[in-house]
């Protein structure tokens, strides 16, 4: 029989003799972190992204709210990620794509492998309808340091009042710092929205590091850029996400900057075939840098010469601008953010205002209307916007206190 005082001291050091066979086990990092959705842009389907350490399979499990949890699973790949910083961090993005879904219909998902589940979320599959009048929110340059916008979106996400987020440039300030543990905290952080609604992004200037490696390698967008440049169409518009950093980042090559523009010019022709624009009248872009602003900080729409509107001439060959090419083209909205503000431009091309008319100025516009929303990142009660494609005629914005319409005929 073992002395009462001896079974204390026993037990006593029990915790102590665990503990230290604990800190003897290497960490196995093949638990799914940062998962977020996308729109692939193929009717009825979604991409699911996440981040394990380890290299895993990549399987999600998946089910109608209400029917048999987890009685369909689809498979992926992953692919190794590494950092350009100092320590060179290695971590795999896993990337499954989600098939057939039912429009509208409420589905149950987790994602990883039988070393790791992630925590159960949910998504509405996107109406493929062309009468479905999706909701967005939209903002640019939000950081992990100073979200003001996250809670109110994880909020106003958990009460369904978004189909889809537009995030225009300027993720976590800066994803690549802190040899990419910036970008695996903002990645945590945004979870909490994009794992429930499909997360659509551009770059913007803060993810040029590495040549945009960290942007690159972490989000899926439609097409085989990158995440670069794509368009999608939900509803009745077609949305073109572009980089505007190809005007900037030269260092880089001259290439994709080219390469971009004869894919807008390709884009914006087949938007505007007859058959494509009766069923979807509404064209929409989105960048990081505005080709115009107010803004008094010596940013590119401050200039006369915007490289984004009017191009490069200073190289060779001289690049063309795209405020010709969407003017031209018909581009009816151009969303951008960087300027951490909120701003909404009457009807312009050329510096020259084309208002509908004096009294309803957005009523059969001569020109695009320009809307920057780059205060996610602002200390302002100006936050995200929200947009909603009413019909073949309305666009509806509001903007924290700031509200209008855009109207079409």
């Amino acid at each position: 029989m073992v002395p009462v005082f001896a079974a204390c001291a026993l037990l006593s050091l029990a915790p102590l003799l665990v503990l230290g066979a604990v800190l003897d086990v290497p960490p196995i990092w093949t638990q799914p972190e940062q998962v977020h959705l996308s729109y692939p842009g193929v009717p009825g389907s979604m991409a699911v992204t996440w981040t394990t350490f380890n290299k895993t399979d990549s399987r999600v499990e998946y089910g109608l709210l209400g029917g048999q949890i987890f009685e369909m699973t689809a498979k992926g790949e992953a692919t190794l990620f590494v950092d350009s910083g100092l320590e060179k961090r290695k971590l795999y993005i896993h990337r499954v794509t989600l098939t057939h879904l039912k429009p509208a219909s409420i589905y149950v998902y987790h994602c990883g492998s039988d070393v790791g589940w992630s925590d159960v979320f949910s998504f509405t599959a996107l109406n493929d309808s062309t009468s479905f009048s999706p909701r967005f929110a939209l903002f640019g340059d939000m950081g992990n340091e100073n979200p003001q916008s996250l809670a109110r979106l994880q909020k106003e996400t958990q009460l369904g009042m978004y189909d889809v987020i537009l995030h225009i440039g300027d993720f976590a300030y800066d994803m690549h710092e802190d040899n990419a543990r910036i970008g695996d905290e903002f990645m945590r952080q945004i979870q909490s929205i994009a794992a429930y609604v499909p997360y659509m992004t551009c770059p913007g200037n803060h993810e040029a590091t590495y040549n945009f490696s960290n942007y690159r390698n972490r989000f899926s967008m439609p097409g085989q850029t990158e995440s670069l440049w794509y368009s999608w169409n939900l509803g009745m518009a077609h949305i073109i996400s572009l980089s505007t950093e190809v005007y900037f980042y030269l260092q880089f090559g001259t290439e994709l900057l080219f390469k971009q523009y004869e894919w807008l010019k390709k884009d914006l022709e087949e938007a505007n075939k007859p058959e494509n624009r009766a069923v979807r009248p509404w064209i929409i872009t989105m960048g990081h840098r505005p080709m115009y602003c107010s803004n008094d900080d010596q940013d590119d729409c401050t200039k006369f010469d915007s490289y984004v509107r009017l191009g490069r001439k200073d190289i060779k060959p001289p690049a063309p601008g795209l405020e010709d090419l969407f003017y031209h083209n018909g581009v009816d909205l151009e969303l951008w953010a960087h300027e951490h503000s909120y701003e909404r431009l009457w009807p312009v091309y050329g510096d020259k205002v084309y208002n509908g008319s004096k009294e309803q100025p957005y009523v059969n516009p001569k020109a695009p209307v320009h809307i920057i929303t780059g205060s996610a990142v602002s200390t302002s009660n100006v936050t995200a916007t929200l947009l909603t494609i009413n019909n073949k005629n309305i666009v509806y914005h509001t903007q924290s206190f700031l509200c209008c319409s855009c109207f079409a005929t």
